[in-house]
């Protein structure tokens, strides 16, 4: 049998340029975070399927795991999502450490789905979470670091909007349809699937429920509000002003800081995990060809109960590389990582150079240029089109004539200055690399 080439279905093979491209996207997410002064963490690539189990979305267990028994007969899964792992981990120390905590990470996540256009079976995600933090200043910043995340990359309001919404305030609507809990959490995943299916079997869902026709209604006129101050109208009229208020601050903050720009009201916006009890959003791309939600998350207040901890503030979001590359090339926001970026091409013309070429090299990597050497005589003719190639910003040349003075001639490939050095003089060597880089 022949082997085949391709990677497994859903996943992917990333050679330098690709990779180059993806180091890009983590780079950003990095900064940025750390600008925030959030850490970075990682956790493990397998947990315990219960782990999920306990508070991840029927969906995610049922049909996008990957799991197995192992050899302890321990039923086990390549982490399909990150949040179930940070909650472990913060159960295991926030008691000892000064709150809030701000961690972010870009693990490696695996889920059996169906590969298309934005979704493979194997991503990276770039995951940001604040614990512990004081009323609504959480989300606030966790929303701050999303858009100047977004903004890093040369994105603005004409590029993405944040639709937003609040199960705090979704809750307490339903809660007015039905008294019924078992009701309220079906309204709450029949929201999430509104905009997958027809009004008619929309309606048709929603009369299984046996609710009144004031209910329904309610409901109906829930899912066509478009903007903060209808919701804010509404909640008034159903007798939610004290709802209605504290949603209000937080939109105020929003303003304040001037992200109202970015922001939208989504009635739709409920996100499918059941752990979110708070704010919730999606950074959506308003490309026409790509509009779709490139990024989820929100307020999660209960999720270290699962480890019989009591309930710490937390909100985070998380961010797919592949969404994010698909947003970044529909926009021309991603820079061309076709070449590599290296400082000097370092090549000789006469058999004897070599030696002097590495030495050369030694001197010029020690004092941190990224250097490449050629390993053959290479002719001038053919010298400059290589260096391109390897991304070169500087090329040397050293023949037969300069090897006999004991000399180096340096070229900037930009400006197409060149001077001679003494290989001696190493100082001014390196700083004619580094004054013209």
């Amino acid at each position: 049998m022949t082997l085949s080439k391709k990677p497994y279905k859903g996943t992917r093979d990333f050679f330098p340029a690709q990779k180059r491209a993806q180091d890009f996207l983590f780079s950003k997410m990095t900064s940025t975070a750390e600008s925030f002064g959030y850490e970075h963490y990682d956790g493990p690539l397998l947990e315990e399927v219960a782990l999920y189990l306990a508070k991840s979305g029927e969906e995610l267990i049922t049909d996008q795991i990957y799991s197995f028994v192992d050899r302890g007969d321990r039923k086990m899964a390549i982490r399909p999502e990150m949040t179930p792992t940070v909650a472990r981990m913060v159960a295991q120390v926030h008691k000892e450490l000064s709150k809030p905590l701000r961690w972010f990470s870009i693990p490696n996540l695996m889920r059996y789905e169906r590969p298309q256009r934005g979704r493979l079976r194997e991503h990276w995600q770039f995951n940001c979470d604040i614990f512990g933090a004081s009323e609504r200043n959480g989300e606030i910043e966790i929303i701050q670091v999303a858009v100047e995340l977004m903004q890093s990359f040369g994105a603005n309001e004409k590029h993405f909007e944040i639709l937003i919404n609040d199960r705090e305030v979704v809750e307490a609507i339903f809660s007015k349809v039905t008294e019924d809990p078992s009701k309220v959490y079906k309204l709450f995943k029949l929201v999430d699937k509104s905009k997958k299916i027809s009004k008619e079997d929309l309606t048709k869902e929603l009369e299984t429920l046996s609710l009144s026709k004031q209910s329904q209604e309610t409901f109906l006129t829930y899912l066509d509000l478009s903007s903060f101050d209808d919701l804010f109208s509404f909640l008034d009229r159903l007798g939610l002003k004290g709802v209605a208020e504290d949603f209000h601050h937080f939109f105020k903050s929003l303003q304040d800081l001037e992200l109202s720009s970015f922001v939208k009201f989504d009635p739709n916006i409920v996100r499918g995990l059941d752990y979110y009890t708070g704010i919730v959003f999606e950074i959506f791309d308003k490309h026409p060809d790509n509009r779709r939600a490139i990024c989820g998350g929100g307020a999660y207040a209960n999720l270290l109960q699962i480890f019989n901890e009591q309930p710490l503030a937390g909100v985070g979001f998380g961010l797919g590389d592949v969404t994010l590359y698909d947003f970044l090339i529909s926009h021309e926001l991603i820079p061309d990582c076709s070449l590599p970026e290296n400082d000097v091409f370092l090549s000789y013309q006469c058999n004897e150079g070599l030696n002097q070429v590495l030495k050369t090299a030694r001197l010029m990597r020690n004092n941190g240029l990224k250097t490449v050497t050629h390993f053959e005589p290479l002719k001038v003719n053919k010298l400059f089109p290589l260096a391109q190639k390897k991304g070169a910003r500087f090329v040397t040349i050293m023949g037969e004539a300069e090897l006999k003075k004991q000399a180096i001639i340096i070229k900037n490939l930009e400006t197409k200055e060149q001077q001679e050095f003494f290989l001696n003089d190493q100082k001014e060597i390196i700083e004619f690399i580094k004054d013209k880089k």
